[in-house]
């Protein structure tokens, strides 16, 4: 069974796109990742018109930027499989508490 991204719960609490700017020590709300990969995309912020989010994404490189959810949920993983889940044992937390994003909070 297909998981499902993005939940009322996280819609409901995650901030508008844009209202975390300035902040050093953004809130993350949601984690997502591909276990075909080392892909992780860390989401701070939401605009569920356009289904777009902002946050920390560590790839190719490790950067701040837009992702798209429509993106995320096509994605597929080995014979069609779905390729980004989300981590469901995540709970919202500040950057400067995720080890692998805390380098972006004291740089």
């Amino acid at each position: 069974m297909k998981q499902k991204l993005l939940t009322k719960e996280i819609t409901n609490r995650i901030p508008a796109l844009y209202s975390q700017d300035g902040v050093k020590d953004k809130m993350v709300h949601a984690k997502f990742f591909t276990p075909y990969s080392n892909w992780t995309w860390y989401a701070t912020e939401y605009d569920p018109t356009d289904r777009i989010f902002f946050g920390y994404v560590i790839g190719f490189e490790k950067e701040w930027g837009n992702f798209s959810l429509d993106e995320l949920e096509a994605a597929k993983g080995p014979c069609g499989a779905q390729g980004v889940e989300r981590d469901k044992f995540f709970t919202p937390k500040l950057m400067s508490e995720i080890k692998e994003c805390a380098e972006t909070v004291e740089a």
